[in-house]
């Protein structure tokens, strides 16, 4: 784990990052929102979950956490979500019926405790309005991105991600070319399906995201971008499936990377 920091008014990220060998590494986020019903959006990775729940916890009484919303069932966003919800009592998850149901081949969650959201749910809690979207990058079937209707920010999951030479809190740290190579390279590696879609297709549904015109972009692999930087975003994401594919298996295998990340510190 790394320092926490804060992304916006009552924003907190609580970061990590996944070593890329011959590349750099992967940031690995999750994002705490403390005011009005607290909100955690994804809990870290499995190597990482002593620390995350240090920091976490460190942030906010467990007895204060309402909502936890796991974007997708990946080991680096679930890592955690067992112990906070044993902690935090109140807490109820938010997720998509597939993903809990991924969840469930390893833990089960009581079922008053789950709320499900398709793409184009909407959720009010308290004063904060959710609305759910199939971001347009995934690796999982089950994946949401979450706008929050409050502040402008757009949770991301793993869409606007990128590998990067060393991680950063904010866009404006980094070069622009290295911070757009490694966003090419993370957006295909992990969905190399992008080199088989229908173009026009696949920018409709960059556009439609677009259209939420956010404030605040939060990837769960990227730095916080934030006002007219966020554009350029949508237009980079846009011409991924022009570009050549990453083979399976080739050069970038981030499944393999996590659990060499594991291994080497002896949680597998």
């Amino acid at each position: 784990m790394k320092p926490s920091y804060t992304a916006g008014p009552d924003i907190q990220v609580l970061p990590s990052a996944l070593p890329i060998p011959g590349l750099g590494d992967q940031p690995v986020n999750a994002f705490l929102i403390r005011d009005g019903q607290p909100l955690l959006i994804d809990t870290g990775m499995p190597v990482d979950r002593e620390g995350f729940l240090a920091a976490l916890w460190s942030l906010i009484d467990p007895a204060d956490l309402r909502w936890v919303v796991i974007t997708h069932d990946d080991r680096d966003h679930t890592g955690a979500l067992l112990p906070i919800l044993e902690a935090a009592p109140r807490a109820k998850v938010i997720t998509n019926a597939l993903s809990l149901t991924r969840i469930s081949e390893e833990f089960a969650i009581p079922p008053e405790r789950v709320v499900t959201a398709d793409p184009g749910s909407r959720i009010k809690l308290g004063d904060r309005e959710l609305s759910f979207h199939r971001p347009p990058i995934f690796d999982a079937p089950g994946t949401l991105a979450v706008f929050d209707h409050a502040d402008g920010t757009l949770y991301s999951s793993d869409s606007f991600g990128a590998v990067l030479p060393e991680t950063a809190e904010d866009f404006t740290e980094l070069a622009e070319d290295e911070f757009f190579d490694g966003f090419d390279v993370l957006n295909r590696a992990i969905a190399p399906w992008t080199a088989l879609v229908d173009e026009a297709k696949f920018t409709a549904s960059v556009r439609e995201l677009a259209r939420l015109r956010p404030e605040r972009l939060l990837s769960a692999h990227g730095p916080t971008v934030r006002g007219r930087a966020v554009e350029p975003l949508f237009t980079a994401m846009a011409r991924i499936p022009t570009l050549p594919a990453w083979l399976p298996g080739a050069d970038l295998d981030l499944e393999a990377a996590l659990d060499t990340h594991e291994a080497a510190a002896g949680r597998r």
